[in-house]
């Protein structure tokens, strides 16, 4: 009865840790994506400052790009010691829609913080943003957006709902929501942060360089009506 009941128990920790996960909107259905590595010469990014950022110069660019895609077109790499802080943006901006990118970071020997990001309805000069933040302990939504028509830097790293990144070296998965006033994140099976009243209905999406190694790979859009 006891070797039962251990069973018994280990079965429900299953149950419970399984359906406390959520399938990633790609893996729920694979229609309407659009595979933004497909092309090797990369000809739908561009590289910018992040202007809004006060510790980031206009010109901070570092020369050459600190941007890789491999040959397969599978894993587009940053090298982050030898990048400034800029954003590859993609050159389309967009309304409602969701991205999915999986991202991971190099490791490095005694290295204790990383970072990256993802951005999303960031305007044209990078004054106004959207991330979803990747650090280690992290996984949150943290912007330079509009309030009440003002910019306003809000950082929801305090609500954020659990730590789900996983640590250097590791595969993370992030997906970004952004249908009308809402923004929302989920990492890794789970939606762990939520903007609910953006008043930033459109802008462009990117990806962070912040001196730290990190690659990407699988990012996909899904355009929403």
């Amino acid at each position: 009865m006891r070797r039962l009941a251990i069973l018994l128990s280990c079965s429900c920790c299953f149950v419970f840790f399984a359906f406390g996960q959520s399938q990633s909107s790609l893996e729920s259905d694979r229609l309407g994506w659009t595979n933004l590595l497909a092309d090797k010469s990369m000809k739908d990014w561009v590289r910018g400052p992040l202007a809004g950022n006060p510790i980031v110069r206009a010109g901070s660019m570092s020369d050459p790009s600190p941007w890789k895609l491999d040959p397969s077109g599978e894993i587009l790499t940053c090298e982050g010691k030898n990048a400034g802080h800029e954003l590859l943006r993609y050159a389309f901006e967009l309304k409602d829609f969701v991205v999915h990118a999986e991202f991971r970071f190099i490791p490095v020997e005694g290295e204790t913080r990383y970072n990256s990001g993802v951005y999303v309805r960031t305007n044209i000069d990078g004054t106004i943003w959207h991330q979803a933040q990747a650090t280690l302990p992290g996984g949150f939504l943290f912007m330079n957006t509009l309030v009440k028509g003002a910019a306003q830097r809000v950082n929801l790293q305090k609500e954020m709902k659990e730590n789900r990144m996983k640590p250097a070296g590791e595969w993370n998965v992030y997906e970004i929501h952004a249908v009308g006033k809402q923004i929302s994140l989920w990492v890794n099976g789970a939606t762990v942060s939520e903007f609910n009243d953006c008043e930033v209905l459109s802008g462009y999406l990117g990806l962070e360089a912040e001196g730290y190694n990190v690659q990407f790979r699988n990012v996909q859009l899904k355009r929403l009506p």
